[in-house]
């Protein structure tokens, strides 16, 4: 009898440590990913953005000066203007119309504040005026109907804290609060009136990766800390969709990482989602309808490329 107990209990144990894995399992496979056409070239370190539902790339690590757009309804890529200057690190927003480049890196790794309108209507780029603070592997987002640029590497090696917003009607900068953690490689999105900044590293190294998540009260020019993101992980890229803000892919000194997490702003709480099929850092993330669109970057830790585009949806 004593046996029986013992191995119904063992018996019991191991169903329950089965159930318990596939239920693990099961939450991780929430959302589902598609593979769209890859990008004609192989990129990483990109900045992407979505202006009137077509996707923009926008440099590279390789100094790549061609404007790769893709077309989802359609499935297909084609080219615009080139960028003035080769950039890397750089981030994109789209805001009325308009595609906006900002910051990064150009002559190797010397940080510029310099940023460009791109009017796809007449496929032409602009100068507008200079961030105030140079710096590249910065984030930025639209909040407000201005452009928040956050974090990053300055001129002197380091991370700044600098936080500071265009204004395209006026073309004109201000600087804000500045972040409490000053990082790079970073990722920012607005949601619910406030702006995230979440994730990334110390002084430009993977081996000091952060999941700090911070947000920004524009009401009252303040940060505040929420709950932090549950992997630690930088070159990362993220996306607001169905009210939550999905964080993907990174790296650290050892592997890339196809974690996908998802921040909802209204429980403080981080959930999982179905991990990408291409673990990648220094890529881009933009929504386009119902799914985010997951574009380029690095399968491997350090200076890697890569052409994948996958659409991640909760459908």
């Amino acid at each position: 009898m004593t046996r029986i107990r013992i191995f119904f209990t063992t018996f019991i144990a191991v169903v329950f440590g089965c159930v318990t894995a596939l239920g693990t399992d099961a939450a991780e496979e929430k959302g589902r990913w598609t593979r769209g056409a890859p990008m004609p070239t192989q990129r990483s370190e990109v900045a992407v953005a979505e202006v009137g539902g077509k996707i923009y790339v926008v440099g590279g690590f390789a100094g790549q000066q061609e404007l790769e757009i893709y077309d989802p309804i359609v499935d297909r890529w084609s080219r615009g203007a080139a960028i003035p200057h080769p950039l890397h690190h750089a981030v994109a927003v789209g805001w009325q119309d308009k595609l906006f480049v900002i910051g990064g890196y150009t002559d190797g790794w010397t940080p510029t504040a310099s940023a460009y309108e791109y009017d796809p209507s007449a496929d032409r780029w602009r100068p507008v005026a200079d961030m105030p603070t140079a710096r590249g592997a910065l984030a930025a987002a639209v909040l407000g109907g201005k452009i928040h640029a956050v974090g990053g590497v300055g001129r002197n090696g380091r991370n700044t804290s600098a936080h500071e917003a265009y204004d395209p009607a006026t073309d004109q900068w201000t600087s804000l609060a500045p972040v409490p953690t000053p990082r790079d490689h970073l990722a920012v999105a607005a949601m619910e009136g406030h702006l995230f900044a979440i994730g990334g590293r110390r002084d430009g190294s993977d081996a000091r990766n952060l999941a700090v998540n911070e947000a920004y009260d524009p009401t009252n020019d303040r940060w505040e800390e929420r709950a932090s993101m549950p992997t630690a992980r930088s070159g990362i890229a993220a996306a607001a969709l169905n009210g939550q803000i999905f964080v993907f892919g990174g790296e650290a000194p050892s592997e890339t990482f196809s974690n996908v997490e998802a921040y909802d702003p209204g429980t403080n709480e981080w959930s999982v989602y179905a991990r990408m099929p291409t673990a990648r850092h220094g890529l881009g993330a933009v929504v386009v309808g119902r799914s985010i669109y997951v574009i380029a970057g690095g399968p491997m830790p350090g200076a890697s490329e890569s052409a994948v585009n996958e659409a991640f949806s909760l459908d």
